[in-house]
């Protein structure tokens, strides 16, 4: 028996402009889209299109020229700028390609940094969630550490345990792996893969590496200011 998805995002004729001296830029072109819970979306295209821009607007750290967003029904873009900013925190976490990792804490303490922002009191609460993804990611023994004694790879281990700490709806990639050699960035990408899999976290994630792309659950391609489906082949 196959059971139904669960709608999570929807996008309504979404578009973005930005002005410059030179005139208005359509970047977004009304974009309508779907994602089901427990999807794994990969978004290709050339550089420049709007493929990041598009993220932080479902991320809600842009807003759009016009359109909506739907997160599980909720008009996000009508909430008040507080309730957003506590709805991002709790229900949608972020890697980006540089980790932005805290120097001067500890990767544990940067893993619980969405928890503490999310209740002053949570540190205990999410403690033992924090070890536990450490483990699973395979950088507990590397807890202690501040992040300019980790590796590349290391860090953004710690910047997806970040993303988890608070179990959020979704996880938006800005090129993961980008800012990692070849084989670290296989084995992160191969972690994000089973994190989806086998915990059914929904992943949106944006990447100029067509071979991950095609491991993903679906692919859309950024065009000219708007999204198509392509086929993915395994």
């Amino acid at each position: 028996m196959v059971t139904e998805r669960k709608k999570l995002i929807e996008t309504n004729n979404l578009r973005k402009s930005f002005f410059t001296p030179a005139g208005e830029l359509n970047v977004l072109k009304g974009i309508d889209i779907e994602i089901n819970q427990g999807e794994m979306v990969a978004i290709v295209g050339a550089s420049g299109v709007g493929k990041s821009t598009f993220l932080h607007i479902l991320g809600t750290l842009d807003k759009p020229t016009g359109g909506k967003v739907f997160f599980e029904g909720i008009d996000l873009f009508s909430l008040p700028d507080l309730e957003l900013s506590s709805f991002r925190n709790r229900h949608i976490g972020f890697v980006f390609q540089f980790h932005y990792l805290l120097p001067e804490f500890t990767a544990l303490e940067n893993i619980l940094m969405p928890a503490m922002i999310y209740s002053s009191s949570s540190r205990d609460a999410f403690y033992e969630r924090a070890i536990e993804l450490m483990k699973y990611l395979g950088i507990y023994d590397r807890k202690d550490h501040r992040p300019g004694e980790l590796s590349g790879g290391e860090q953004q281990r710690v910047a997806v345990a970040r993303a988890l700490i608070l179990e959020p709806g979704v996880v938006l990639a800005d090129e993961p792996t980008g800012n990692l050699d070849t084989k670290t960035g296989e084995e992160l990408f191969e972690l994000l893969l089973e994190l989806n899999r086998k915990k059914g976290i929904t992943f949106v994630i944006v990447t100029h590496n067509m071979d991950l792309a095609q491991r993903c659950s679906r692919v859309l391609r950024m065009v000219d200011g708007r999204l198509f489906e392509e086929s993915v082949t395994r």
